[in-house]
Order: C-alpha cells, then sequence, then structure tokens
C-alpha cells in the first residue's frame, strides 16, 4: 500500500499553492460567470480557454457521503469519510468531514472549509457550521 499523493501538474499547482495560503481559489471562467473544479485549461460551460484565480468562500453544502470501512492508502487510516461538498461558488469538490459526524442523514447539511496539516501540506477538509 502506499499513500496518497496529490496532483501537482500545470494546471493543479496555483490551486494548492493557495491551499497552503489558507486561501483556497478555483479557477474562474468571466465569460460564462462560473467557478471550475478539478482546474483544467477549457472552461465546461463556455470552452473559453481563459481565466483567472479567484479566491473562494469555502462554504457549501453536502452532497453526498460515504464512510470507507477499508483502508486504501496508509496515510488514511479506516474507518473515514468522504464528503462531496456544492461549493456556493458552484462546483462539487472531494473532501471529509472532520469533527462530530452529524446523526442520521448528511445530506444538505452545511460545511465550511478548515485547513488540517497531513503529511508534508495542508488538506481542505470540511466541518459543519
Amino acid at each position: 500500500m502506499g499513500k496518497s499523493n496529490r496532483v501537482l501538474g500545470h494546471y493543479d499547482k496555483p490551486m494548492w499553492e493557495s491551499i497552503a495560503k489558507q486561501k483556497w481559489a478555483l479557477q474562474y471562467c468571466a465569460k460564462s460567470n462560473s467557478y471550475r473544479y478539478p482546474p483544467s485549461p477549457v472552461c465546461p460551460v463556455s470552452l473559453s480557454m481563459d481565466y483567472e484565480w479567484r479566491p473562494i468562500k469555502g462554504t457549501g453544502e453536502i452532497v453526498s457521503w460515504v464512510i470507507f470501512h477499508r483502508k486504501y492508502f496508509d496515510d488514511h487510516p479506516a474507518p473515514y469519510n468522504n464528503v462531496a461538498v456544492r461549493l456556493d461558488e458552484g462546483p462539487i469538490v472531494i473532501s471529509n468531514l472532520v469533527g462530530k459526524e452529524p446523526e442520521g442523514s448528511w445530506i444538505g447539511r452545511r460545511v465550511e472549509v478548515v485547513y488540517e496539516d497531513h503529511e508534508d501540506y495542508l488538506l481542505p477538509r470540511m466541518k459543519l457550521v
């Protein structure tokens, strides 16, 4: 088994640099007035190749969740959760929920980003608000 690794390619690196500063930024397309995730060379709405990096609020709503009871990576011991969060800016991101887990359905719960040390970098995780 190995460790999970970040992707630090041409389009991902600016996002990880913003996370390291605890000011998460995503690509924004002025032509479609939309943010996008994951980072990519082309806007999926307008097909424009023009974009800028804009900070996001880091708040959103859980749209799906799962608890993994199997260990897939050495740096993520089981059990652990994954949440799909629709950010207030629009994109859906995958993260982990930290702190007290909600009782009942997690769907529709409001969350905000918190930055946690993971190995030698920060990860954007979510907590209930």
